[in-house]
């Protein structure tokens, strides 16, 4: 090959691509148009490291993968409406694009919310996520979500919570009379039927009224999150599990018309960082509460497992609960049975290797081999 004709293809080769990489530019823009979106989190920001950070995780996954076009700017509770039911209705009446909150807080609108959040004697988040994402349980919330503008995603999970906090220990299902207990939705209308006297009473308010005395009782997460409130100081018996919370999933609400406007590519982007943030979550939570639980019975945390009588007293009043919506809300009825169908052939697989080499090793760990 002679120099003038390698020089002519090569110059037109350096040309071809230089031209494709300028015809590339306007592809992309078109491809990561910017959007701003504002969410709202039914959560404080003191909670960043565990239950609010799926907020953030989310928004940072989908700022990175987009160079900045696709942004979503996290507000704590009360910064622009309050948290729980209040930050599913901002999505429904359109005063902001997005919410991350628990769908059970809009329990007294429908208690088919709390469904794919969390329900007495349900999944653990391991059940929970194997329903949402291969059981339909995404779908089957959507379907009912569509009435109130949500396009629904799960973000985020804490694993099964604590029983909560009490002034003075709690053996028999007789130590439930009368007793006030900040607890509410599902859990609530449970405990009502076996005596409790349930109370609404924000995060932020509780501490104060446990220490006065005003309520007996309260729960809210888990070790992580309840040390950060100091709850130890006030009502030092610390019961385990919240069988009303084996596995809560926080929920990333989007407005559906919103949702439906997006490109294709970001509405697959907002499904993948919306599953990384669920996972995240989950991971956070195992490795806070791990500490934190030793930090708390250092404190003078004294824990305490609901007694037999009273684990098997609460699971048949929630059935009785659960017979009486059934009967009455056809939404509610059919995802119910969903994930009641699911959760009877989890736990016959969860009890055949993962329990026993759990229940090993925590042999092994009580014996100090570990």
């Amino acid at each position: 090959m002679d120099r003038r004709s390698f020089l002519g293809k090569a110059t037109v080769g350096g040309i071809g691509a230089a031209g494709a990489s300028l015809l590339a530019a306007p592809v992309v823009a078109q491809t990561t148009p910017k959007v701003t979106w504002r969410m709202t989190s039914s959560f404080p920001k003191s909670l960043s490291d565990t239950i609010f950070g799926g907020a953030l995780s989310l928004s940072k996954y989908l700022s990175e993968a987009t160079d900045g076009n696709f942004e979503i700017q996290v507000f704590a509770a009360g910064e622009l409406v309050p948290g729980g039911a209040a930050a599913t209705d901002a999505v429904t009446n359109g005063v902001v694009e997005a919410a991350h909150t628990v769908g059970y807080y809009s329990f007294g609108k429908d208690p088919t919310f709390a469904l794919a959040a969390a329900v007495p004697f349900s999944l653990s988040a391991r059940g929970i996520n194997a329903w949402h994402y291969y059981g339909g349980g995404i779908d089957l919330y959507n379907d009912f979500l569509k009435q109130h503008n949500i396009y629904a995603l799960p973000g985020g999970n804490t694993g099964v919570q604590m029983g909560g906090w009490f002034r003075k220990e709690i053996n028999t299902v007789d130590d439930l009379k009368g007793l006030k207990f900040r607890v509410g939705g599902f859990a609530g209308k449970v405990l009502e039927r076996l005596g409790v006297v349930p109370q609404q009473i924000a995060g932020g308010d509780i501490y104060p009224a446990l220490e006065k005395g005003t309520i007996d009782a309260a729960e809210w997460v888990g070790p992580a999150d309840d040390e950060k409130l100091g709850f130890v100081k006030v009502a030092p018996y610390y019961y385990y599990p919240g069988w009303w919370e084996g596995g809560p999933t926080v929920h990333f609400f989007f407005g559906l018309d919103k949702f439906n406007a997006l490109p294709p590519n970001y509405q697959s982007l907002l499904r993948t960082a919306s599953m990384a943030a669920d996972a995240n979550m989950l991971h956070a939570y195992d490795w806070y509460n791990t500490s934190a639980v030793k930090r708390l019975v250092a404190q003078g945390a004294l824990l305490r497992p609901f007694s037999k009588e009273i684990m098997e007293a609460c699971f048949e009043a929630a059935n009785g609960v659960y017979a009486d919506m059934e009967a009455s809300n056809p939404a509610f009825k059919t995802i119910w049975e969903s994930i009641k169908s699911f959760r009877g052939e989890y736990y016959t697989w969860a009890q055949v290797a993962e329990y026993n080499y759990d229940t090993f090793m925590m042999i092994q760990q009580n014996a100090g081999k570990l």
